[in-house]
């Protein structure tokens, strides 16, 4: 298994709770404290998204166009709730329908999107308790749910090697005090008001292992766990981007699509 040496964007503890905008990063109260770690490339190893939290399956899309956010609402929605509920043998996926573009900086677009920077703090997308609180409120109506989780499932739209690839943090080498308390606020560009959550940063710790897929391409996906309410399963997983030391300065700017859909088993 290969590896790269780079550096991952942990924040250290302040008595002043940090927060994050989707866009104004002007106005981020993230207190960087970036490690270079060892990040291991996953591909050829066994992961699962109950174990290590994370983990790499092919899929293609009928869509053409996977920019086009109006087709990934009418079409590509549909498709990832197809690949959860194979991937998971859950009974039931409840998508959110709006898919997420992230651009590497290089590609000069960021300004013209919303939500679209590479996230270069670690995080984890929602907080344990809002995270359950979204699972009940979006859980079917009439069905008794034994089990409920959320996924992102995370795919490239460019050629490889990315410029900025995903980091992954295995759950397994995870403490609970590596979690640091963070707000996340959505300022959207279209002038809706602003509305946030409780989320996480991370806390270095030597013990976390770091991993990343080599040289994605757009037909595969990257499908890691955000929530879970099994507590003998994997919860969470800590993620963000970083500079990839191999890529040349030739290298495709990375352009990527963030899918999310919460699953649930019936009793």
């Amino acid at each position: 298994m290969t590896q790269l040496r780079a550096r991952i964007g942990y924040s250290e503890r302040t008595e002043k709770r940090p927060f994050f905008y989707a866009n104004a990063h002007e106005k981020d109260f993230v207190p960087l404290a970036p490690e270079e770690v060892t990040i291991h490339d996953a591909r050829g190893r066994d992961c699962s998204l109950d174990l290590e939290g994370f983990t790499l399956v092919e899929h293609q899309s009928a869509v053409a166009d996977l920019t086009d956010l109006d087709a990934v609402r009418r079409e590509h929605s549909g498709e990832i709730a197809t690949l959860l509920t194979s991937l998971t043998g859950c009974d039931h996926v409840a998508m959110a329908p709006m898919g997420i573009l992230r651009f590497s900086e290089r590609q000069g677009v960021n300004a013209a999107h919303d939500n679209s920077h590479p996230a270069r703090f670690v995080h984890v997308d929602m907080a344990k308790e809002a995270a359950a609180a979204m699972r009940d409120k979006a859980a079917p109506k009439g069905e008794t749910v034994v089990r409920s989780a959320q996924y992102n499932v995370w795919r490239v739209l460019s050629d490889p090697p990315q410029d900025v690839p995903l980091g992954l943090c295995d759950y397994t080498s995870l403490e609970p005090d590596d979690l640091i308390d963070c707000e996340a606020i959505f300022d959207p560009l279209d002038g809706s008001p602003e509305w946030g959550f409780p989320n996480y940063l991370l806390a270095h710790n030597p013990a976390h292992r770091w991993f990343y897929y080599s040289d994605m391409h757009p037909g595969e996906a990257l499908v890691f766990k955000t929530s879970e309410s099994d507590p003998s399963r994997a919860q969470l997983m800590p993620h963000g981007a970083f500079d990839n030391p191999l890529a040349g300065s030739d290298a495709p700017a990375r352009i990527s699509l963030e899918m999310r859909g919460t699953a649930y088993w019936f009793g």
